[in-house]
Parts: C-alpha cells; sequence; structure tokens
C-alpha cells in the first residue's frame, strides 16, 4: 500500500510523544511515518486499515504499530458521539541509538521487529497496558520514561497479542496515491452493502478500469473484490456480535448475494462459519 508520510513533531524537551485526542472522528486518511505508535480506544467504533487488513475496533483497544506501516481509523459517525483516544509515538532510538543493544533488552529489540506487522493486545496484557498509558498522559520527565520502558516489556515479555497485517512492505511516500486510496476507502464504505463494479470504482479514481486494476494491486497488495469481501466480512462480523438479525439477514445486509457464497467468504476470512463465530463470541461473553 502506498499512504502519505507524517512526520511525528515532538514536544520541547521529550523523547516522544504522548497525547490525549479528543475530536468528532480521527483523521481519516491513510499514513505512515518512522515513529512506533501505541494506540488506546477510549471512545469511538468503526472501522481500521491497517497494512493490509480491514476490521472494526471499540474502545478499549490497544494497538502497536511498527515503523512505517500504513494506518487509518474511520469511526462510525453518529449524533452527539465522538472518538477519544491516548496514543503514544515514540523512534526506536529515542534513548538513545545503542541504549536498546544491551543483552537484557534483547526481547524489547525483537517486539520491534514483530510489531512491523501491528500488534493488538490482549487479555491481561491490554488491562495493564491501559493503566500505564493513562498514568503516562499526567506523568513528567523520568517517570514518563520508565512507563514507556514498563509497558514495552509488559508487551514483549506477555506474548498476549495477535499480529494484525499479514506482510511487511515497503511504502513510499506519494501523497496523489494516498488520496486516491483514501478515495476508495471511503467511497467503499459507504456503498458496500450494494454491488460495487470496477467500472464504477475505477471511476471515483478518474481510472480506467485495468488501470484502476493495476493501481489497487500495487498498493495494497490485494484486488479490489477481496478488500471489497474483508470490509462486508468484516461488518458481518459486527452485525453477529451485535446479534440482533439472523445469519441470512446479515448476509444480504452487508452486501452478499446469497447465503453459500457469504458463507464460503466468511469461513475462508475468519477460519470458522458465521454460526460457529456466533457461538465463540457468547462464549466470551459468559467467560
Amino acid at each position: 500500500m502506498k499512504a502519505y508520510f507524517h512526520k511525528v513533531t515532538q514536544p520541547f524537551q521529550s523523547s516522544f510523544l504522548v497525547r490525549h485526542d479528543v475530536a468528532p472522528n480521527f483523521g481519516r486518511a491513510v499514513h505512515y511515518h518512522t515513529d512506533l505508535e501505541l494506540h488506546l480506544t477510549l471512545k469511538g467504533e468503526g472501522v481500521r486499515f491497517i497494512g493490509d487488513k480491514v476490521a472494526s475496533f471499540e474502545a478499549g483497544d490497544i494497538l502497536l504499530l511498527g515503523e512505517n506501516l500504513p494506518h487509518a481509523w474511520r469511526a462510525r459517525e453518529k449524533e452527539g458521539t465522538g472518538v477519544e483516544a491516548v496514543i503514544i509515538q515514540f523512534k526506536k532510538d529515542c534513548f538513545g541509538r545503542d541504549f536498546f543493544s544491551i543483552p537484557e533488552l534483547a526481547h524489547i529489540r525483537n517486539l520491534y521487529d514483530i510489531s512491523k506487522k501491528g500488534l493488538q493486545l490482549n487479555g491481561n496484557c491490554r488491562q495493564q497496558v491501559e493503566t500505564l498509558m493513562m498514568q503516562a498522559l499526567t506523568a513528567e520527565h523520568f517517570k514518563r520514561v520508565l512507563i514507556l520502558l514498563e509497558i514495552l516489556h509488559l508487551i514483549a515479555d506477555s506474548k498476549e497479542y495477535g499480529l494484525i497485517a499479514s506482510t511487511e512492505a515497503e511504502y513510499n511516500v506519494d501523497q496523489e496515491d494516498a488520496c486516491r486510496l483514501d478515495r476508495v476507502h471511503a467511497y467503499t464504505l459507504e456503498h458496500f452493502k450494494r454491488e460495487i463494479s470496477l467500472a464504477e470504482i475505477a471511476e471515483v479514481c478518474n481510472l480506467s478500469i485495468t488501470s484502476f486494476c493495476r493501481y489497487f494491486k500495487t498498493t495494497t497488495k490485494t484486488t479490489y473484490f477481496d478488500f471489497l469481501i474483508q470490509v462486508r466480512v468484516n461488518f458481518a462480523c459486527r452485525m453477529i456480535i451485535e446479534d440482533r438479525y439472523s445469519i441470512a439477514t446479515i448476509c444480504f445486509e452487508c452486501g452478499f448475494n446469497n447465503v453459500a457464497n457469504f458463507y464460503r467468504h466468511f469461513k475462508k476470512l475468519m477460519l470458522m462459519t458465521p454460526i460457529e463465530y456466533k457461538r465463540k463470541y457468547a462464549k466470551q461473553l459468559v467467560a
């Protein structure tokens, strides 16, 4: 994927950035930066794009994104709602070029490599990191440094996380392609419940069908229809969790034209059927 480069501005006399964002929505554009990013969503739900993956996000999610990993969050806009997040951005050598080269910090060096695909924290690790990130908002100087080190140690030592993106890729600065991809994302999220033809989505980018298919495959490492299916299955997962509709209704609400086709794509992406997914989530709620 080609996304636009975002330069993270560090605060004066600080080696890394800690901020508390409250806004109507997250920034929509797909972007990347050389800093690693810890992202705690405090309020809001919607769809996120991390590397080559589409998934839902909700309050309580904590992600660790490696350097140069494209990402964007698009919240579901509802009247009277907004989004809120705590974000820590830091360079891998923010404490000095050789700081993490010592043997005792080998696990954190390994974490930096793993984070290139993005990590979503789970379980007790997620809870502990959330507490520490909230403390980092008000901590000063040396205490804030200790908190970031403790967070990195917890994640690297616990292994309570799941990988997000399926591949590591090279990302290039290209503002025009980033804007074009952003238009594709926005249009798809608005219209995925109905059929979207290649001619229609190509027109959104002012490209021929052949040029669009080549562009999209080159920038995202997947086809547009595979991306569209990811979006539809992602929304199906959300509707299954909400447990307000039958599986057949969800199938058509998410843009699939028949139940068999829906089951096939859902199982391919989620490694289980919609009914199995519903049962698994129900067990998690009971536990």
